[in-house]
């Protein structure tokens, strides 16, 4: 049976294969110095996830699983990128330094030490949201205010039902109406969208101009 790869369509982007010539450092260092910048990371996404795919849907039975660890281990390198010591250069501290072989480490630690997540608890989905844009996503989650998030938390990733949320919100000590909660809902979605590099939503909104504003 032939392996079927994912398609990584953020990489036909323009802002993207404008990157395709720079080195891996200077990509590394891109990330680093502009954090409001997605275009970075998801360079590195697009010369690096094939391979990583590649080793990581060997170890999983169902691909569910295995899409799920392949964004698990963007989502661990996408927090340590920023940390990685790169000179004002462009080139590492280390000569020998290899981010293929950084990236290959982090792979290999997901394989050695995360257990594969039971199908039924899996909310992740590859078509959904590719894992660059999971990753920011997250983060841009985990920087809502409180309660907008607690909405978009209830709502699109436990499924509840909108007397449910209320409920929950009221026994927190929020004062909102099932009238009310359609326009939180709403903002939330506001405030995240608006929290994402403009360029990042600029590359996954051409390819998917409905994601995120149904």
């Amino acid at each position: 049976m032939i392996m079927q790869y994912p398609d990584f369509q953020e990489s036909r982007h323009p802002l993207v294969q404008a990157l395709q010539a720079c080195t891996d450092e200077a990509l590394v260092l891109g990330m680093q110095q502009s954090p409001q910048e997605g275009r970075y990371f998801v360079a590195i996404f697009c010369r690096y996830g094939t391979m990583a795919y590649i080793l990581l849907r060997q170890t999983a039975p169902v691909s569910l699983q295995s899409d799920y660890l392949f964004a698990r281990v963007w989502r661990n390198i996408f927090l340590e990128l920023p940390y990685l010591q790169v000179t004002a250069t462009g080139e590492t501290d280390a000569s020998t330094f290899s981010l293929q072989s950084w990236i290959l480490n982090k792979v290999a630690a997901c394989i050695n030490q995360e257990a594969l997540p039971p199908i039924e608890s899996i909310s992740y989905s590859f078509e959904a949201a590719s894992p660059p844009l999971w990753c920011y996503l997250q983060r841009a989650l985990d920087e809502l205010p409180g309660i907008y998030r607690l909405v978009l938390v209830l709502s699109q990733i436990f499924h509840w039902q909108a007397e449910r949320i209320v409920a929950f919100l009221q026994a927190e000590g929020e004062s909102v109406t099932l009238e009310e909660l359609p326009s939180r809902l709403a903002q939330a979605y506001k405030l995240l969208i608006e929290a994402l590099p403009g360029d990042l939503q600029t590359i996954y909104w051409e390819a998917q101009p409905q994601l995120l504003r149904s």
